[in-house]
């Protein structure tokens, strides 16, 4: 059997982390949404081998059991109690190690793929707790529509407005940046937080001017910190008529608002020549 999944990118709109908990992880708070800059998921399943196999186009992906798309095949193969080989072929187009997702969004693809494919009828929310444990951003990529999400990445609250059509301009500067290795780095004591409620309220009610303001991320400062090229990429972006123009995850991608097409070519043209994975998105809903 084969099954083909897409695996979206996606963009923090908004992120907090409001506290750590005992055991050294984090709490989230985020307003995220699946952009149509995706990888291909090629899932199969034989009866010729027993093993778990990953190729993909991308030279720089670990291809073993580090790779989170293994990782979810092997979860839900112990779940199911199947004994078959699983060839996974992942056509990558989201950049890796940008703070977008890529790797747990092929992880939540897998997810979705076995799921169908041996009927195993489990509903969003099983699939999600269950890709908690692979990472934090699994279970938004497995419902992959703009939600908030809270708790250590498992609380997933679809939005019920739908937002307007925007575009968006994202760009990867040519650094890759460690999760971990940041996470280590925040002083939770000097974050300054933003208002996530005031951002869902004006999200919900289509107050687009007012969400904007509202737009924040705790973890830009850190990252920019060790990654300069961060600030000067949104101060472009801003030069070229961004409505908003902030760093996703824990970075280095940084993003652009545009309420016009016209406005997010001149964006991408301002910003294309020297950050070469730059890409003009929009939201999936």
């Amino acid at each position: 059997m084969e099954i083909l999944e897409r695996a979206y990118a996606k963009l923090n709109l908004s992120l907090d982390t409001p506290y750590l908990h005992r055991d050294g992880q984090q709490e989230w708070d985020m307003f995220m949404v699946p952009i149509d800059l995706a990888d291909s998921v090629t899932i199969k399943t034989t009866h010729d081998h027993q093993d778990i196999h990953v190729e993909s186009t991308s030279g720089v992906l670990p291809l073993n059991e580090k790779n989170l798309a293994y990782q979810a095949a092997l979860l839900m193969r112990q779940y199911a109690k199947r004994q078959e080989g699983i060839d996974i072929h992942i056509d990558k187009k989201i950049p890796v190690a940008a703070g977008l997702g890529g790797g747990s969004s092929d992880a939540a693809a897998v997810l979705r793929g076995l799921n169908k494919m041996w009927q195993l009828n489990l509903a969003e929310a099983e699939l999600a707790k269950m890709g908690l444990a692979i990472d934090a951003d699994v279970p938004f990529c497995v419902y992959s529509r703009p939600a908030r999400v809270t708790g250590r990445g498992e609380i997933v609250e679809p939005m019920a407005a739908k937002l307007p059509s925007l575009w968006l301009v994202v760009s990867k500067p040519a650094v890759s940046v460690s999760t971990p290795k940041i996470l280590k780095q925040v002083d939770y004591d000097a974050l300054k937080h933003g208002d996530m409620n005031e951002l869902m309220t004006s999200l919900e009610q289509g107050n687009m001017d007012q969400a904007y303001q509202e737009m924040f991320n705790v973890l830009e400062p850190v990252t920019a910190a060790r990654y300069p090229e961060i600030i000067k990429l949104k101060q472009k972006m801003q030069k070229f008529g961004a409505q908003v123009a902030q760093m996703s995850g824990t970075g280095p991608t940084v993003f652009a608002v545009a309420n016009r097409e016209s406005r997010a070519r001149r964006i991408y043209n301002g910003v294309r020549g020297f950050v070469q994975e730059t890409f003009i998105v929009h939201i999936v809903q």
